[in-house]
């Protein structure tokens, strides 16, 4: 395998690895009486997700240049995406779960964003290509990302509104 593929290799597996938490972490909370909302949308965001890592992996040439500030970047994204995570503990998840009558997280990165996970990932999608010159790639699962999530948001905010104690 060349460099390009061992980097976005190891994203799968971080991806893969996440996965695996948010399984654990989802079956906890709805052992606690949480509720999935907008679970339509799911399948929408894994296939954005694979596609791009699939797209990257397959079609970026062994040999592509790469940008070492935005690798950086890319690294720098990683910092704030195991951030997120930690700071949600047990209620993150890559789906919409929502614990009735619990208060939304105010601290951590949450101090400034409501979603920095979402902000995280489109940084995400539109880097990795970068760093390897795939622009239309890049471009691509940006553009689809952006409308998973703009239909992700949209369900998430209407339910904590109703749902979530402030």
């Amino acid at each position: 395998m060349s460099l390009p593929q061992w980097i976005i290799a190891a994203v799968v597996l971080q991806r893969l690895a996440e996965l695996v938490l948010s399984r654990r972490n989802t079956a906890r909370l709805l052992a606690n009486s949480a509720v999935e909302v907008g679970a339509r949308h799911y399948p929408f965001i894994v296939a954005v997700h694979a596609g791009w890592l699939g797209a990257l992996f397959f079609l970026t040439p062994n040999n592509a240049p790469m940008s070492g500030l935005l690798l950086s970047l890319f690294l720098l994204l990683q910092i704030g995406r195991v951030w997120v995570i930690v700071t949600l503990g047990t209620r993150w998840t890559t789906r919409v779960i929502v614990l009735p009558n619990t208060p939304l997280v105010k601290h951590g990165p949450y101090r400034w964003l409501k979603h920095p996970n979402y902000l995280i990932v489109c940084a995400e999608i539109a880097v990795l290509p970068l760093i390897f010159g795939q622009w239309q790639i890049a471009l691509f699962f940006s553009l689809a990302n952006f409308l998973v999530l703009f239909w992700r948001i949209r369900i998430e905010n209407e339910t904590l509104e109703n749902t979530v104690s402030k």
